[in-house]
C-alpha cells in the first residue's frame, strides 16, 4: 500500500451525490440526500484522517465507506454508494479492487449493520488491493 505522505486523490460530496444518482438510476430506490451534514461528515473523514494520521489507501477507502454506509446521508442506495465510493477512490488512487461481488455484498452489509469495525474492514480491503504502478 502507499505511503501516507502519498498526494492523495479526494472524493467530493459532489462526485458521490452524482455517483447515488446512477446507483439508483442502475438499481432503483427513491432518489434525494437525507442529510447534506452527514455527506459532508463522510467525505471530510478521511482528509482528517490523514491529517493526524499515517493512513494507507485501504484505510481511507474503509473510512470513506464506513462514514457513507453509518452516517447515511442519502435516503436510499447508501450501501451500493459506499462501496462504489470506496471504489472509485482506491482506482483513483493507483489501485485495483480484486474481490468476488458475493464478498463485497456481504462485507458491506456487515460493514453498515455495525457488525465489522472500519479497521477490519480496512484489512480486508488491503488483502483484497493491488498496485496498478507495479
Amino acid at each position: 500500500m502507499t505511503a501516507a505522505n502519498q498526494p492523495w486523490m479526494w472524493l467530493s460530496a459532489k462526485l458521490m451525490a452524482l455517483v447515488h444518482e446512477e446507483q439508483l438510476a442502475e438499481h432503483g430506490g427513491p432518489a434525494g440526500i437525507r442529510d447534506e451534514g452527514m455527506l459532508a461528515s463522510a467525505m471530510g473523514r478521511p482528509q482528517h484522517r490523514a491529517l493526524y494520521e499515517s493512513p494507507d489507501a485501504a484505510a481511507l477507502a474503509a473510512c470513506y465507506a464506513f462514514g457513507i454506509a453509518r452516517n447515511h446521508p442519502f435516503v436510499d442506495g447508501n450501501k451500493r454508494t459506499a462501496f462504489v465510493a470506496m471504489e472509485v477512490f482506491l482506482d483513483l488512487n493507483g489501485f485495483e479492487f480484486t474481490a468476488s461481488d458475493e464478498e463485497c455484498v456481504l462485507q458491506v452489509l456487515a460493514l453498515a449493520a455495525g457488525e465489522v469495525e472500519e479497521e477490519t474492514f480496512a484489512q480486508w480491503i488491503r488483502d483484497r488491493v493491488v498496485s496498478q504502478h507495479a
